[in-house]
């Protein structure tokens, strides 16, 4: 490591904690001012401990909002903690807060310590501090996860209470009041809430709001069957309360949901974290291979090393982005949290030059191409417009297309500088070479290199017009025609390579191969989304079952509201439900066959058939009593569909996750060592040879 950057590096943390000193005793010096003073006795009495420190969270919240880059991740982490905290803008601004702080607090000292490591190579030290940035995502991401599982637990909890509530006053909403009396919990804030839904004066439209901004779908749940009860009235079935025994419904999808999401973050646990690790360790990895195998120089220092790396830090930014995706459960919560907003995208696209562009590529409406992308769009359950996903197909294209232009030129300049730099020997070296010989390959090297600036850009440079030259330089004057010949020879070598390295026509055709990789990227990452929504079909159709279960024995309850629950709380099968939703009033039969059609699922069409029967010939609860009857046994399937679900997308992950490290082991490490490894020892028994 750089001596000096280790000195600034030092000086930098003096000076940082100097500053801190010395705005202590500034505001020190200020608080015994005689304001201060007066206003501390104004406060007496008042004052609590953790204000201080939640004061300062909410200083910081205004500053991270002056601060254009970290201004973006503030209004996300605030925009799905306000659905969660409910109004309770003191407690949005202290958590968003509290999480931007402890992600700077981890990802700041990381960044040091890459430029201190890759100092000397700028472009790894960018791809890194890059990489960092994506860190960010998943950091706040797993924060903010955590709280809305905390609100789930606390869910649990709360409808505990619920049932001894609702025994002691029998009314829904006396029991959602009493039992939302507890500020502190995030649960209790969402109970408020639909209990003033629910004493509203029209609580339909009010709860079809509450619908869109809910946390998660069992509070929609909970709010739909309460709401109902007390429309409604209760009924006792079996000997009980129907409306405690819908709550014992979802409770159990709650507890279902909760271990599901407990084993998917054990088995993704530190998996991202594993697949970016990779990218900390090309720069020792080459270090230790080259100063114990020298002969390895050839490659970490010319373009076969440079490609390797780049393909490695593009495999490792493709898994770490699709291990996200696989983790991602895709509920309709989180679904309906992204790209809302307005967009780049949709401010890009109201440019009228760029959108007549756009338009160019998009399919006309109508055409197999524009139904295409928009059925995939449907199956991803993407909130993305076609025209948002061209957009991103362009920009993709040319990133790549001109990064791809890039990484060839630099690929040239590092093969020119390595022949210009790199110590020239007269044979392989295992190990290091000692210092003496260090120096003498050295000073061959700017031997060559005076030879090399002669000749270079000129073609066709004969072997004889190297020999003259070498000839009446001061450096072979009196050198033999033996060592002329082979200093020729090296230099001839060396001057072909500097002459050849410049952009090629294939490359230029490889930049544009590239670029339509790009441009399909966009593309397959919706296909993979699709795939990855498919593994989760059973686990959706066994919810529909709950719901169905808990709405079929409600008095005035029809099949059109069956499917209005089903389309709010569905995923996967959200468009085909829509669909028929829209075609009922039309006949209700042809929409539920048309549903039928348009789903392949053969659980889900055994549903619909079931609403088939209760829309002409039998009452809703004989069309699905199978449902009530055999209720243990669709639980226990369920949790056997989520045991198949998370060992799948558990093994996903793990090859996803591992291939970085597979990567830089096995094409980083082991084959250059072995391939390069052999050739020198067959140059060096072919030299051995010729001079027996």
């Amino acid at each position: 490591m750089d001596e000096k950057i280790i000195l600034y590096f030092i000086f930098f943390i003096l000076a940082l904690f100097l500053s801190v000193v010395i705005a202590y005793f500034i505001i020190k010096r200020k608080s015994n001012s005689k304001d201060e003073k007066y206003i501390r006795e104004l406060r007496e009495g008042t004052k609590v401990n953790k204000v201080s420190l939640e004061i300062i969270y909410q200083r910081l919240y205004v500053t991270f909002l002056k601060i254009p880059l970290i201004r973006r991740y503030a209004v996300k982490i605030r925009r799905r903690l306000e659905i969660i905290n409910v109004d309770d803008e003191y407690l949005t601004r202290m958590q968003t807060s509290k999480i931007l702080v402890k992600s700077i607090a981890i990802l700041l000292p990381l960044a040091i310590f890459i430029i201190i490591i890759c100092s000397k190579d700028i472009l790894l030290m960018g791809i890194l501090l890059l990489a960092e940035i994506f860190m960010i995502d998943t950091l706040i991401d797993s924060m903010v996860d955590k709280i809305d599982n905390k609100l789930l637990k606390q869910q649990i909890e709360f409808f505990a209470e619920m049932r001894h509530a609702y025994h002691e006053f029998n009314m829904v909403e006396e029991a959602i009041y009493q039992v939302s009396q507890d500020d502190e919990l995030e649960v209790s804030r969402q109970a408020e809430k639909i209990y003033e839904i629910l004493l509203s004066d029209n609580p339909e439209v009010e709860l079809e709001k509450y619908y869109d901004t809910a946390p998660n779908s069992y509070l929609k749940e909970f709010a739909g069957i309460s709401y109902l009860t007390k429309e409604f009235g209760d009924r006792e079935i079996d000997g009980g309360s129907l409306y405690l025994k819908n709550l014992t419904n979802i409770t159990q999808e709650m507890q279902i949901e909760i271990l599901k999401r407990d084993k998917l973050n054990y088995r993704f646990q530190s998996l991202s974290l594993i697949s970016a690790i990779p990218l900390l360790f090309i720069e020792p990895l080459k270090n230790w291979a080259v100063s114990n195998f020298s002969f390895t120089n050839s490659f970490y220092g010319g373009k076969g090393g440079l490609i390797v790396q780049i393909l490695l830090i593009v495999l490792t930014f493709v898994c770490y982005l699709l291990i996200r995706r696989v983790k991602d459960d895709d509920t309709a919560s989180n679904a309906s949290m992204k790209n809302t907003e307005n967009p780049w995208q949709a401010k890009i696209y109201k440019n009228p030059i760029i959108k007549k562009i756009v338009d160019l590529f998009i399919p006309k409406k109508g055409t197999k191409d524009y139904r295409k992308i928009t059925t995939l769009l449907k199956d991803a359950a993407s909130k993305q417009k076609v025209e948002w996903i061209y957009i991103n197909k362009i920009v993709a294209a040319i990133a790549v297309f001109f990064v791809s232009l890039f990484s060839f030129s630099y690929m040239h300049k590092v093969a020119i500088d390595y022949v210009y730099s790199e110590p020239t020997t007269e044979f392989d070296i295992i190990g290091s070479m000692s210092e003496s010989d260090e120096i003498k390959a050295k000073a061959l090297t700017q031997q060559d290199n005076y030879f090399l600036n002669k000749f270079k850009g000129k073609q066709n440079i004969s072997i004889e017009t190297i020999k003259v030259a070498l000839r009446n330089s001061e450096y072979y004057k009196d050198a033999t025609d033996d060592a002329i010949d082979k200093a020729a020879e090296r230099i001839q070598s060396k001057l072909n390579l500097i002459n050849n390295e410049y952009m090629q026509w294939f490359e230029l055709l490889l930049a544009f191969a590239f670029a339509a990789a790009g441009y399909m990227t966009p593309t397959w990452l919706l296909m993979f989304q699709v795939r990855m929504r498919r593994l989760g079909m059973e686990d959706e159709v066994m919810q529909f079952h709950t719901i169905i279960l808990m709405l079929m024995k409600i008095e005035r309850v029809s099949v059109e509201i069956i499917l209005e629950w089903l389309e709010r709380y569905s995923n996967i099968f959200k468009e085909p439900l829509n669909k028929c939703i829209n075609n009922y009033e039309s006949g209700a039969w042809e929409a539920l066959e048309e549903l039928k059609n348009d789903v392949t699922f053969p659980q889900m069409i055994r549903l619909v058939e079931s609403m088939q029967a209760a829309v002409e010939k039998i009452p809703i609860e004989e069309a699905f009593d199978e449902l009530d009857t055999e209720r243990m046994y669709y639980q226990e399937k369920r949790k056997d569909s989520n045991e198949r679900l998370i060992s799948r997308k558990g093994l996903i992950g793990k090859v996803l996750g591992f291939a970085p490290m597979i990567t830089l082991f096995v094409a980083y490490l082991i084959i250059p060592l072995v391939v390069i490894g052999l050739l020198s020892m067959t140059s060096a028994f072919n030299t051995m040879s010729s001079m027996m």
